[in-house]
């Protein structure tokens, strides 16, 4: 896996890039948001620090990462978050920006910028971990290449997953794929669970990546569902404030 000449290799690659593009997307606007109130000759500064900043913590909490799921039952763990992050991804976007506060001074935006990453990271470290296999060589090289991806093309993917949603589907599979194949190498499971089933590792990829996309518009379609019956309510409420 870490043999740069081989496919496994850069499917891995490949792999944590689009992770990155899909649980980073938001890493545009916390930056944004976070360094609109300095002056224009900061800005630029406060980005490059604070990325910088952000993605040398990832990288440790990576490292953290990938040393625990060596421990019996967290690979397990791991991969029912994978599968609650990937259901997650499918459900309909709330805005969370708001609370990302714009900082006047350049520590600040990028201190800023650190601590937001560092929040709603958790899932984006979990995910590229999984799909590393225990390679610090993979996580270093697929952030690294993802950089410029996030940084400067996060708005770009938004915008191409809202008019075509195929490819958040596309990215809760992956999710599930990577979740399901990590059960079969978790240490706390007998050698033998898994004899009976053909390429276990695929089997239950498969598997993960069909339950995320299933459940996952299974609680959208509800979510969605809900929304149109509030509404009434909130008119109603609304009407009855005016009388009085």
């Amino acid at each position: 896996m870490t043999d740069p000449t081989t496919l496994a290799f850069w499917v891995a690659v490949l792999q944590i890039i689009a992770i990155d593009i899909l649980l980073g997307g938001d890493n545009a606007v916390v930056i944004a948001l976070a360094c609109r109130k300095l002056p224009q000759a900061q800005r630029k500064q406060g980005i490059f620090w604070g990325v910088a900043g952000a993605i040398g913590l990832r990288i440790v909490l990576i490292f953290f990462a990938l040393q625990l799921l060596d421990f019996p039952w967290l690979k397990i763990v791991g991969a029912l978050l994978l599968v609650w992050i990937g259901v997650k991804l499918l459900q309909p976007e709330e805005e969370g920006h708001g609370e990302v506060a714009a900082a006047t001074t350049l520590a600040g935006a990028i201190k800023t910028i650190v601590i937001a990453d560092a929040v709603m990271s958790l899932d984006n470290v979990i995910a590229v971990a999984a799909a590393a296999h225990g390679s610090m060589l993979l996580v270093a090289f697929g952030i690294l290449v993802s950089i410029p991806i996030v940084v400067w093309g996060s708005q770009l993917v938004l915008k191409l997953m809202d008019r075509y949603p195929v490819v958040i589907t596309a990215g809760g599979a992956l999710l599930g794929w990577i979740g399901g194949g990590m059960i079969v190498s978790d240490p706390a499971l007998p050698p033998d669970i898994f004899a009976a089933l053909p390429y276990p590792k695929y089997v239950l990829a498969t598997a993960g990546a069909l339950l995320v996309v299933a459940l996952g518009k299974l609680l959208a379609a509800r979510a969605l569902a809900a929304r149109p019956a509030a509404a009434p309510v909130d008119l109603l409420e609304e009407s009855e404030e005016r009388r009085a």
